[in-house]
């Protein structure tokens, strides 16, 4: 057997390279790049190894780590999880900046490889610089912190320890049903060190989509689950998107003459017109999705990991006298609410229930009483956007005007607050890809570093991101790093002073407004100021009408433009949405809070 002398990182970098994915048009790096802020820990190991190898394997300095790996794991999920993206960083700060993000991959089930540098194998130099001792166990380093938000984690002690440790690693990355971050805590002097390679462990490996098969008993008893429904409602989550079904689904949903709903991950599976379309589903849904999965007798849950937001924290589906039906890849996700399962690929799932259940069927009018309700719902969501004409303008207004700008070729972007919830119900998502938004870990600051992976993984989209003056002040780096990589963006802030969504959530649960306002007090931010500063275009709407119009300018800028404008942060469309389980507190001085808690009871006695 051959053998080649490199260095520990040189070797991990040499094996990231040869990796790729087999695609319809021929074959492609499964990682695109890296992600790199060095630093004592990485610099002089990995750091060493990607220089070398910059023109197989290109690398990116980014301006803050956990942004970077938001990055990323936005790229992985607008590739459908066919590629990815690694980020490496220091020891210490430099790591621990990162979980957040690794957190945010875990619970969306989005591959990320995180390359934290770390102390000294050998101890030698302990304590070294920004290590953190845990005086009872010296084995424990900042990377620990990993652990429960990695799916597969190891610590690379000895270099030939990545001869296992890789495929293993890469098997996770790649597999549509354990998906998730990986991290591979690499002590500096290991990175440094040499060893005599296997040459064959470096030769191109070729991934390709694996799509489990349903199990033959499973597809039975999910065909009769549907031959006996006579109102079934199908929620499409992003497992549609990711598995490449959205054609399958709309074909079957037609033939079947069954109503979609959409989670925050799954909208954008069908367009927003499509006629089985009925839109969001759940806490933010719409009055039409909501209103049939009441009525419903079997929901088909297709991809999705039916969280609070979805079910309505447990009251809207499933309810008595109404079956579930979970199409998943995901054994975790597959038994969830008492389920029947059926665990396959969802394309592949899709595929093989439509041959068995057989000729169409229209099922009377319950297709026809699903347009119906939509075309109610239609209605209903033209008034909440539609401009008030009083005051600031709301978060509905906003998007609506950047709804139209964005046309077909639009991608919009955003995560927590309350501009998701606004999205998830009255944007119009044109099809796959057109909609991204964040909702699985609802993190601040992901706004702008996922639109700049957004952007990286679909350069012929326009990426419009949607970011209020709270996240916006908590992440704002990586628009200089989208400037510097020529990724251009579309970013519009909307200042409402302050956390205004859980300012509403306060009020809601009988609160004063308390520490989510910013008062007079509080510095006016000049957005647009600190957006060039940047280096970006960047202007301020006195109102609707000048949005619009700055907002077409953007998207002709020859780099990432930012417009501003002020809007109101205690208005929100009162339509669609199901209950939200919020406990209030049982005991309280203020009679509004006592009202709200009597509220909250009657809402868990009716469970």
């Amino acid at each position: 057997m051959k053998h080649v002398r490199l260095t520990t990182a040189q070797a991990l970098v040499r094996y990231l390279a040869a990796q790729r994915i087999r695609e319809r048009g021929g074959e492609l790096p499964l990682f695109a790049g890296v992600f790199a802020i060095f630093g004592h820990g990485n610099v002089a190991g990995i750091g060493e190894a990607l220089q070398d190898l910059r023109d197989e394997l290109p690398t990116w300095r980014a301006h803050n780590e956990q942004a970077m790996a938001h990055a990323a794991i936005a790229f992985a999920k607008a590739t459908r999880r066919r590629r990815m993206l690694a980020c490496t960083t220091s020891i210490g700060p430099g790591a621990t900046n990162m979980v957040t993000a690794a957190a945010l991959a875990h619970v969306n089930r989005l591959p990320v490889l995180l390359l934290p540098g770390e102390t000294f194998a050998n101890r030698e130099p302990d304590p070294v610089l920004q290590q953190v001792e845990q005086f009872g166990d010296p084995t424990i380093t900042a990377n620990d912190c990993f652990r429960p938000v990695s799916r597969f984690w190891d610590r690379i002690s000895r270099p030939g320890q990545l001869l296992a440790s890789l495929p293993q690693a890469l098997s996770v990355l790649t597999d549509p049903a354990d998906c998730g971050p990986v991290t591979l805590a690499l002590p500096q002097d290991v990175q440094a060190q040499a060893h005599d390679w296997p040459v064959a462990f470096f030769e191109p490996h070729i991934h390709e989509r694996v799509r489990p098969a349903p199990d033959a008993r499973q597809l039975r008893h999910a065909v009769e689950l549907i031959n006996a429904a006579r109102k079934p409602l199908v929620i499409a989550g992003g497992g549609v998107l990711y598995s490449e079904a959205c054609d399958a689904l709309a074909a079957f949903a037609r033939a079947r003459g069954i109503p979609v709903g959409e989670t925050q991950a799954g909208k954008g599976a069908l367009p927003w017109n499509h006629p089985c379309n009925v839109g969001a589903i759940g806490v933010t849904g719409t009055g039409a999705a909501n209103a049939l999965a009441a009525e419903a007798d079997l929901i088909i849950a297709i991809g999705t990991r039916l969280a609070d937001f979805t079910t309505g924290s447990g009251q809207l589906l499933p309810r008595a006298g109404c079956k579930l039906l979970s199409l998943n890849v995901c054994r975790h996700d597959l038994v969830k609410r008492g389920a029947a399962p059926l665990q396959a690929d969802a394309l592949r799932a899709l595929e093989e229930l439509d041959a068995a259940l057989g000729a169409p069927r229209t099922r009377g009018s319950w297709l026809a009483d699903a347009q119906a309700r939509i075309e109610e719902w239609n209605a209903a969501r033209d008034a909440a956007v539609a401009v008030r004409g009083a005051g600031l303008p709301s978060d509905a207004e906003v998007l609506d005007v950047a709804n139209r700008v964005a046309g077909e070729r639009g991608t919009v972007v955003c995560a927590a607050g309350g501009l998701p919830g606004e999205l998830h119900k009255l944007w119009r998502a044109s099809g796959p890809g057109s909609y991204h938004v964040e909702y699985g870990y609802s993190c601040m600051g992901y706004e702008i570093a996922g639109g700049l992976g957004v952007k990286m993984a679909q350069p012929d989209r326009d990426v419009i991101v949607l970011v209020g003056d709270g996240s916006y002040l908590m992440m704002n780096s990586e628009i200089a790093t989208s400037i510097a990589l020529g990724q251009k963006l579309t970013i519009v802030v909307l200042d409402n002073r302050g956390f205004g969504c859980i300012n509403r959530l306060q009020d809601a649960c009988g609160g004063d407004s308390f520490n989510n306002l910013l008062d007079d007090a509080a510095p006016r931010i000049d957005f647009v100021a600190h957006a060039r500063a940047l280096g970006a275009h960047a202007d301020k709407a006195g109102d609707l009408a000048a949005l619009e119009t700055l907002l077409a300018r953007a998207l002709r800028a020859d780099r990432t433009a930012v417009v501003v404008i002020d809007t109101d942060p205690v208005h929100s469309t009162a339509v669609g949405g199901a209950w939200w389980n919020v406990p209030v507190a049982e005991v309280s001085a203020s009679t509004r809070v006592r009202a709200a808690h009597a509220d909250y009871r009657r809402h868990l006695d009716e469970s």
